[in-house]
């Protein structure tokens, strides 16, 4: 699962807009640059005197964050309302933490997704709601940066099932693994390892059809399910000139309980909240 398309190191000049937070007069207006490319943008606002926000506010702004996103099945079923009410909270969201450098100790750890715009993500719940044959479980985004300085390692985690012959939402877990480094207050650049398929849970039709519970179980049919549960496939992700496949990922906002991201070139917008280790 890839969160950041094309190597894209450079920025066209910023067009200023103005916008208008909750908690803020009509007279303080917060101004924001909006980067375009390619008909994508990452949102970089300035919020003006950020230190005399009230907490409440930037609470009561993440609640309608996760309000606007509740309905929508990770991103699935938007309507082009909801889309642009989403957009709204994310980008009110964002300017409470404009300016502020990457808190590498907050990141690493574990972070569930809750809502994104990005096609390839879509692609794959689409395919589980239209798929007889395909689920599709929790989606997470998992860190290891906390003693680094500079940057350090990112996994996109999906687990996946095939109904009756894996465990539902947890029969294999695909793994995308990508070192990472800072490049400026906010961005980072992802440069993506390779593929993993792993811990394949089997169900218990298929175990009990492998090796019946009533009758004892034979060195090979025990061969059969322990080479399963061990299975490990690894696809390394290079391009033609065999480099690594990279990209740019802006982190437009990071607290303690909540990141939202965007993947500069088209790559869409994300929205995760903090999950216990994987």
């Amino acid at each position: 699962m890839e969160l950041a398309f094309g190597p894209l190191l450079s920025f066209p000049p910023a067009k200023t807009f103005t916008h208008e937070t909750d908690g803020f007069p009509t007279s303080r207006r917060v101004p924001f640059k909006l980067y375009d490319q390619r008909g994508a943008r990452s949102v970089a606002c300035c919020a003006t005197k950020r230190a005399q926000v009230p907490e409440l506010s930037l609470e009561k702004e993440k609640h309608n964050l996760l309000r606007a996103i509740q309905d929508t099945q990770r991103g699935l079923v938007t309507s082009a309302d909801q889309r642009s009410n989403i957009e709204e909270a994310m980008v009110n969201l964002e300017c409470y933490c404009s300016g502020a450098p990457i808190d590498l100790v907050k990141l690493d750890g574990t972070w569930r997704l809750q809502y994104t715009s990005a096609r390839d993500v879509l692609i794959l719940l689409e395919s589980a709601a239209t798929l007889p044959f395909f689920q599709v479980g929790q989606i997470f985004q998992k860190f290891d940066c906390l003693d680094q300085s500079n940057g350090g390692v990112v996994y996109n985690v999906v687990k996946w099932s095939i109904p009756t012959l894996l465990e539902e939402d947890n029969g294999v877990t695909l793994l995308v693994s990508a070192k990472f480094s800072v490049l400026s207050a906010r961005n980072i650049y992802l440069q993506f390892e390779e593929v993993t398929f792993q811990d394949i849970n089997i169900s218990g039709e298929l175990q009990a059809l492998i090796a019946p519970a009533l009758l004892p179980r034979s060195f090979f049919s025990m061969q059969i399910l322990q080479f399963i549960r061990a299975f490990k496939a690894q696809i390394p992700l290079e391009n033609q000139d065999r480099r690594s496949v990279g990209g740019l990922y802006y982190l437009s906002y990071l607290d303690n309980n909540m990141l939202l991201g965007r993947a500069i070139g088209g790559g869409g917008a994300f929205v995760f909240t903090r999950a216990q280790p994987l």
